[in-house]
């Protein structure tokens, strides 16, 4: 099976309502697709979102990166060299995260369709189902206890309620949240960067001490600021999941050495892709530490290999791959079926995705 081409475009999809965090606000996935075609006429697919405030990956440089490095390095190459093909693709640029993650899942797509098993039981899977929380955005406390009655009322069992905007005002929105959705629901928080070491402290530990009840904080500081991050970890009665602090394994292994967080949170996006998620994975299962798998703001066929991977892996306990439920619609045909927060796994060989409507062709 030789990769012959590659065909790239862009969908735009709607978000239900803003998504609106401590570094953002975005009111649509605006996602580049990767279609890679070989001489079997099998299609691989794979996505990227610009996520500029979190890797720095705008529309243009995936595009870039794509059209100028990673479409060179593998057309023309068999994709049953698969160990070389995922080398070359990884060494061809630096950075660029999220143009390489796109390659790297359409990749593993292919792959998969070559040997007719779907991804996740080539990675060694059997589950075929998995539970996903859903975000509830920061914004005044009495609109996030609407936007988390709501989400109770669909079927969630688990919120990442975002904070870190106006920290001043966090304990009494998840106050707000709690004392709306009961003792019933979990609830974990997400900062996004937003406090100081000292305060986040101080804050995680008002809101024990009030009963919120919290199942763990993801990135109370800046991505940066490892010390900061396990002077958190070492204080704070509330776990801490390590989230822009991680973009590669070597981050996962300084995470999971110095004992800086509790967990590690994998995004496709930050790591590059499936090859290298796998080896997060691995460095996790030597170290005892538990991953969540999570995404950015991303429509179906990048989500849907993140889905194969919490599927084939037990060390990844946490599931954030809401990406497709916040959107106003699915342009996706094929892949995992998102019904609220129950997530099944597609059977069909590769990760499943039969095609993309309502795709711009690019130049």
């Amino acid at each position: 099976m030789k990769i012959t081409e590659v065909k790239l475009g862009k969908i735009s999809v709607p978000l239900r309502v803003p998504f609106k965090t401590a570094l953002r606000s975005v009111s649509s996935v605006e996602d580049i697709v990767v279609e890679v075609h070989t001489d079997t006429g099998a299609v691989g697919y794979g996505e990227a979102p610009p996520t500029g405030a979190i890797t720095g990956d705008t529309t243009g440089a995936i595009l870039g990166a794509l059209q100028d490095h990673i479409i060179k390095t593998v057309v023309g190459r068999d994709v049953d060299d698969f160990e070389d093909l995922m080398l070359a693709l990884n060494k061809c640029i630096v950075g660029n995260t999220s143009a390489k993650a796109a390659m790297d899942m359409a990749l593993w797509d292919l792959y998969g369709q070559l040997y007719k098993i779907p991804v996740y039981k080539l990675l060694g899977g059997s589950r075929k189902e998995i539970i996903t929380d859903i975000t509830i955005s920061v914004n005044d406390p009495d609109e996030m206890a609407r936007d988390a009655v709501d989400a109770v009322r669909r079927g969630y069992d688990t919120l990442k309620i975002k904070v870190g905007a106006h920290p001043e005002l966090d304990v009494a929105r998840l106050t707000a949240v709690r004392q709306a959705i009961g003792n019933d629901t979990r609830i974990r928080i997400d900062a996004n960067q937003g406090w100081e070491p000292k305060q986040a402290v101080r804050l995680l530990n008002q809101m024990q001490e009030k009963g919120l009840d919290i199942e763990f904080v993801e990135q109370p500081v800046k991505a940066h600021d490892i010390d900061g991050l396990k002077y958190v970890t070492e204080r704070s009665y509330v776990p801490v999941l390590a989230d822009e602090s991680v973009f590669s394994p070597e981050d996962a292994v300084r995470i999971m050495q110095t004992r800086a967080a509790d967990l590690v949170n994998i995004k496709l996006m930050k790591c590059g892709g499936l090859y290298n998620a796998l080896k997060i994975v691995s460095a996790a299962e030597v170290y005892g530490v538990e991953c969540m798998i999570g995404c950015m703001l991303e429509a179906k066929i990048s989500v849907n290999a993140a889905v194969h991977l919490a599927c084939a892996k037990k060390i990844i306990t946490k599931i954030d791959l809401d990406g497709p439920v916040l959107c106003s619609e699915d342009p996706i045909l094929g892949g995992a079926v998102f019904d609220e927060q129950r997530i099944t796994v597609s059977d069909e060989p590769g990760l499943g995705i039969k095609g993309v409507e309502k795709m711009t062709y690019l130049d």
